[in-house]
């Protein structure tokens, strides 16, 4: 057994692995290849004399030596980090923090964010990825992006979030529209899957439009280009329609019931250990919308 001669970087692979489930999502969050994974677990295996996985149809699973292995070393591994840390300077990190966002959250909070986090991470490369929070929540859970920035709630047992705060909903239309109206104009909303989705429909159960049919679209924008051309009306989050508010292209709409903010939150992995990950979620903790 050469257990001098077992590197970090295999240790911080084997753990990868144990926490997201699948070499390919190891893969994924070391920045590396597949490949490259299951070197690195043969040459731990090597040094160790043993075992560390055993196929099990098409996956992988830990073997008893594997997982005595990953429930010591964690400890001491995410000591060791805090350890790292607070020994370095965190603006000079370096490496690839997957971020993601629905396109509500991308909108109000990551021009911001990130130019600021541009400056004093200079040398961190960000992926974002825009998608519906369900599908983001997924992501984080298996690996696929650090971290979310999340319309309503992120329950996951897997997942920890923080609110920064919510986003006041306008109903909206052309002026046309809005001053002689068709009898039932469309209503234009996210998908089933978004937040906006009910709480547009529950506020639609008691409105002068109750009876109009309900357009899906996975885009804001295009929904309120849609509008602003006279193709129905929607509920949209001020900060977005602030300019075709301002030039008159979209007005409010009189005797529509008010709508409840959406909140938003940022999740990281409940096992997150990464101190850039970590800190580039504290940061988005502190935001407030």
């Amino acid at each position: 057994m050469a257990v001098n001669r077992i590197a970090f970087y295999q240790l911080e692979t084997l753990l990868w692995i144990a926490r997201l489930g699948t070499f390919a999502a190891a893969a994924a969050r070391l920045n590396t290849t597949q490949p490259a994974i299951s070197a690195r677990v043969r040459e731990l295996e090597s040094h160790l004399g043993t075992a560390l996985f055993r196929r099990e149809g098409r996956a992988m699973a830990l073997t008893p030596a594997g997982r005595e292995l990953v429930r010591e070393s964690e400890p001491l591994w995410a000591r060791f980090q805090t350890v790292l840390t607070g020994c370095s300077d965190i603006g000079g990190a370096r490496g690839v923090v997957r971020v993601g966002s629905g396109e509500i959250a991308a909108a109000i909070c990551l021009p911001d964010f990130v130019t600021a986090l541009g400056r004093d991470l200079p040398n961190v490369t960000l992926a974002i990825d825009i998608a519906l929070t369900v599908d983001l929540i997924q992501q984080l859970a298996s690996g696929q992006a650090d971290m979310i920035f999340g319309a309503g709630p992120v329950a996951h047992p897997m997942l920890r979030s923080t609110p920064i705060g919510g986003v006041d909903l306008l109903w909206l239309a052309s002026p046309a529209i809005a001053s002689a109206p068709p009898p039932r104009p469309p209503v234009w909303s996210l998908s089933s899957a978004s937040p906006l989705y009910h709480l547009v429909k529950d506020a639609l159960a008691d409105s002068p439009l109750a009876t109009s049919p309900v357009n899906l679209c996975n885009n804001v924008r295009t929904m309120i280009d849609i509008v602003t051309r006279g193709g129905g009306v929607g509920a949209f989050p001020g900060a977005m329609v602030r300019p075709h508010l301002e030039s008159g292209q979209l007005v409010r709409l009189p005797d529509m019931p008010p709508l409840p903010q959406i909140a938003f939150h940022v999740a990281v992995r409940a096992a997150e250990s990464d101190p850039l990950v970590l800190a580039i979620f504290g940061r988005a903790s502190g935001l407030r919308l």
